[in-house]
C-alpha cells in the first residue's frame, strides 16, 4: 500500500556537513555518519551538541550503550561517552549502506545488493538473509516491524516488509527528487530520515495499523 511520506519537519543543513549517511537515535539525541565524524543533535530544536572523529561513511546504530558505524568494509563499536573504538567487525562484502541494532543483533542494508543481512554482532557472521526488490538504504525495527529506505532513480521511500518474506507492506513515497539514506525509528511514531547530500535529517510520521 503506497502513500504520500508525512514529512513533520526537518533539521539541516547543518554547518560544515556536505553528507547525510546513517542515523541513529539514543533514546535522547540523534546521531548521523557525516563522512569523518558522527555527529550528535538535540531533536527538540536541531541544535548539534557534539562529534567524534571516527569514519562515518554509511550506516549508524545504538544497542543502548554502543554506537556502531559502518565504514567501509568494517563496522566500529564506539563508546559514545569517551568516542574510543572498542571494537572493529567486519562487514560483508557488498554495498554495504543501512545499519541497525534489534533482537541482539545488527542488521546491515546492502544498496545495490537489495538485501538485509542480520549479523552476529561479535563476529559479524551472516545469521540470515532478507531479500527487498528496491535498492536498501536505511534500516530499522520498531514494534516488530522491519523498515528500510529507498533512493533509486531520484526517488525515496521509507518501506514497510515481511521480515520473512521481504514482501513490501507498505510504502511512503517521498518527494520528487527527495531520497532516503540512514532510517531510523525514535520508538514511537516517527522516523529520523537521512537526506543525503542535502545534508537534511527529516522526520516523517509512522502509520499506525490498526489493531
Amino acid at each position: 500500500m503506497n502513500k504520500s511520506a508525512e514529512i513533520l519537519r526537518e533539521y539541516g543543513p547543518f554547518s560544515g556537513v556536505d553528507q547525510v549517511g546513517g542515523v541513529t537515535y539514543d533514546g535522547k539525541h540523534v546521531w548521523f555518519a557525516a563522512g569523518e565524524k558522527l555527529i550528535a543533535f538535540d531533536p527538540a530544536n536541531g541544535n548539534t551538541l557534539r562529534s567524534i572523529d571516527v569514519p562515518a561513511h554509511a550506516g549508524t546504530a545504538f544497542d543502548g550503550q554502543h554506537l556502531f558505524q559502518l565504514a567501509e568494509d568494517r563496522i566500529q563499536k564506539i563508546d559514545p561517552q569517551t568516542g574510543r573504538i572498542l571494537a572493529i567487525i567486519p562487514a560483508p562484502g557488498g554495498s554495504n549502506s543501512g545499519l541497525a541494532w534489534a533482537e541482539g543483533s545488527l542488521w546491515i542494508g546492502q544498496y545495490r545488493d537489495r538485501k538485509i543481512h542480520q549479523l552476529d554482532p561479535q563476529t559479524g557472521a551472516i545469521l540470515r538473509t532478507i531479500e527487498s526488490n528496491r535498492f536498501v538504504t536505511g534500516v530499522t525495527w520498531v514494534d516488530g516491524e522491519l523498515w528500510h529506505g529507498t533512493w533509486e532513480s531520484d526517488e525515496g521511500s521509507v518501506r514497510r516488509i515481511d521480515p520473512q518474506t521481504g514482501e513490501v507492506l507498505e510504502q511512503l513515497d517521498m518527494p520528487p527528487g527527495v531520497g532516503v539514506s540512514g532510517l531510523e525509528s525514535d520508538g514511537g511514531d516517527q522516523f529520523f530520515c537521512g537526506g543525503g547530500n542535502s545534508g537534511k535529517v527529516r522526520v516523517v510520521r509512522r502509520p499506525r495499523r490498526a489493531l
